[in-house]
């Protein structure tokens, strides 16, 4: 269903009025219900716009604060906390994950070193024993099967992307070494210095300000998500949303992932060094992923831009998107970070056409400047 004439609210600077027409044309051409851009430039905001409405039903108007679950490009923020602790030097990312959780050690798991849990090589991509939905509401049971478990796969040979299981990976070392949770570590560390509106963990008075998901995801995107099976509507359930689960239960706007991201485009080094920054952003090799069955190549935690252009023109570009269509990016050297959050649920695993065009947009826009 196409909304023509939806009304777009927020602000749009000078020069970037294609970023304007390509959301409006999101909801008269592409299916949008809800949803929130924004485009940071050398730090500065740009573009923050909203539009549509928060629920299926069309009953309340989509808001400035509204907040919706992103999916997998919560993967961008978990991975941001492990940048920090590498820039403190807290972290080594060459170092055996045993290291810092010496049960991991168990299931011939001593040597997977850090970069292999946050560049999707460790093997883990789920759970091989069976699980329900309520047992990702259990970050002790969680961990401690993945502690236990054997490969899937032999580390480090190629990718299969760990769609759930990485935000226990990662999140577990990050609590291992702080004693804070993943979620709680955002929150302190980078969230509330930088007055960003994204929560890994959503606490209850934050509830109202919530858009419904309405999941419309293809048979692939969902088959990515098995054992347990989701489909996208357990982003509508409290337990879900309060729940921390740093793969897949981030909710916030995309200004609030764009005041995160626009740390690392403009040289401030606020959050993390240029010299981690880089660390992040190499490349850990192309391959055609095991799960998700087509070629990409991650940096630590993040996925790089490579020759589809999955985040701008620039190979050296990074982000993340998240099932159903959210996405944030980053382009140091064209000073741009690009967030976009919505609440219908797409069709693809990667490079929504909504948000496709969105990119395309903002380059155009820089290109004319």
């Amino acid at each position: 269903m196409s909304e023509v004439g939806t009304e777009i609210h927020g602000t749009c600077a000078a020069g970037y009025e294609p970023v304007r027409e390509a959301f409006a044309e999101n909801f008269a051409e592409r299916g949008e219900i809800g949803a929130s851009v924004a485009v940071a430039v050398a730090g500065e905001p740009v573009v923050n716009l909203w539009a549509g409405w928060a629920d299926p039903g069309r009953t309340r108007e989509w808001q400035q604060d509204t907040l919706t679950n992103v999916w997998s490009t919560t993967k961008a923020m978990t991975s941001l906390c492990a940048h920090v602790l590498i820039d403190r030097g807290e972290l080594d990312q060459d170092a055996p994950v045993a290291r810092y959780w010496p049960e991991f050690a168990a299931g011939g798991k001593a040597e997977i070193p850090v970069r292999w849990i946050m560049g999707h090589k460790s093997g883990l991509t789920g759970l091989s024993v069976p699980a329900s939905l309520q047992d990702y509401y259990d970050w002790e049971k969680i961990t401690d099967l993945l502690a236990r478990q054997e490969p899937l796969f032999p580390p480090g040979s190629t990718t299969g992307y760990q769609a759930i299981t990485f935000g226990y990976l990662v999140g577990e070392v990050i609590r291992r070494i702080t004693g804070r949770s993943c979620g709680a570590f955002f929150g302190s560390e980078i969230a509330g210095p930088l007055g960003a509106d994204f929560y890994i963990g959503l606490p209850g008075s934050e509830q109202a300000a919530l858009a419904q998901a309405y999941a419309n995801a293809s048979p692939a995107a969902q088959a990515a998500l098995l054992n347990p099976a989701l489909t996208g509507d357990e982003a509508n359930a409290d337990d879900w949303r309060m729940a921390e689960i740093p793969a897949a239960n981030g909710h916030g706007t995309a200004l609030g992932l764009v005041t995160v991201y626009g740390t690392l485009t403009d040289g401030s080094e606020r959050l993390i060094s240029a010299k981690t920054l880089q660390t992040a952003r190499t490349g850990q090799g192309r391959f055609t992923d095991l799960v998700l069955g087509f070629p990409l190549e991650f940096g630590l935690g993040i996925a790089l831009s490579g020759p589809e252009g999955h985040y701008g023109p620039n190979p050296a570009a990074f982000g993340h998107d998240g099932f159903g269509g959210s996405t944030v990016g980053a382009d140091p050297e064209s000073g741009v970070a690009i967030a976009y959050v919505m609440n219908r649920m797409g069709m693809n695993l990667a490079d929504d056409p909504r948000k496709m065009a969105l990119i395309d947009a903002v380059y155009r826009s820089l290109g004319a400047r």
